[in-house]
């Protein structure tokens, strides 16, 4: 089926039961056919491996991996990931929806782009509450998404990109050695370290929707005095000397020293002081190579 190739959504659950269930519907919904779903759940202390498991009666073919203790997303995701036989994959939170001619457009993309080292394609979002309800696109029109290289997008902030949109050639994956299993969080170290080496490409259509919750990743950034944001932002400091460490110009370490003072701002709302500090620290080194 080379006009049709295997796709492989790999949906991660944790604590996920009153979306979980709306969110693999979603892949099943699909206007694409050749679909390979595997579902991981991160020993969630809720419901979710209950509902996934009486949704799984309709579907007995599907793989589940539940883990027997936390092990975290990126661990979670690396492990469901090898596990995939297709050439490409997405990324799917389980509270997250695929519209239905999501893989569609992602797979023609592909196929028809001119960028002979196209790795990712992503495309618009629609973020919704905890009901369902629209709260706002993802890209407005004050935002510019990039196609090609855009590895001073990705570094500079200056447009970000959501994994719930992407799809990915589970080579280029490979090749970037899966996600860094020692960080908290995993889509912005896999951006910068997959747009040094391969093009992207921009779909300007609405994908997904991507939910927003008290309890998302999302929200955990600014939380104050909570040791999940002190991880994030620990995480996020690797990422930036990551960074660092693969620029190759004076423009690039200006554009970093910019998303530099943007965190800034995160670890002071956080009150991660000692993390500030060392983020300062970084700050004056990448100040010098810009000049």
């Amino acid at each position: 089926m080379q006009n049709f190739p295997l796709v492989s959504v790999i949906c991660l659950s944790y604590n996920h039961s009153p979306f979980v269930e709306e969110a693999l519907d979603s892949v099943m919904n699909q206007t694409y056919a050749n679909i390979e779903l595997i579902i991981a759940d991160d020993c969630s202390t809720d419901n979710s491996k209950k509902v996934i498991d009486n949704w799984l009666k309709k579907h007995p073919n599907i793989l589940f991996i539940p883990n027997v203790i936390n092990l975290g997303n990126t661990k979670t995701f690396n492990n469901a990931v090898k596990h995939a036989e297709g050439d490409y994959f997405i990324d799917l939170a389980a509270d997250d929806i695929l519209l239905p001619n999501c893989i569609e457009n992602q797979i023609k993309k592909f196929q028809n782009s001119k960028y002979k080292n196209l790795g990712i394609v992503y495309g618009n979002l629609i973020e919704i509450d905890e009901n369902g309800n629209s709260i706002r696109n993802y890209y407005t029109e004050e935002d510019h998404p990039e196609s090609g290289d855009i590895y001073k997008m990705v570094i500079g902030r200056t447009t970000k990109i959501c994994s719930v949109s992407s799809m990915i050639k589970k080579s280029v994956f490979e090749k970037l050695n899966y996600y860094d299993e020692n960080l908290a969080y995993e889509d912005l170290d896999l951006w910068v370290r997959a747009a040094r080496v391969f093009d992207f490409e921009y779909i300007d259509e609405v994908l997904a929707c991507k939910r927003e919750t008290q309890n998302s990743l999302s929200a955990h950034f600014l939380y104050k005095n909570n040791s999940k944001t002190k991880q994030l932002n620990l995480s996020t400091l690797k990422i930036l000397n990551n960074a660092y460490r693969l620029n190759k110009s004076k423009k690039e370490h200006q554009l970093l020293l910019g998303r530099i003072r943007f965190e800034m701002y995160k670890f002071l709302k956080a009150r991660n002081f000692t993390l500030l500090f060392k983020l300062i620290l970084f700050g004056i080194k990448v100040k010098f190579k810009s000049l």
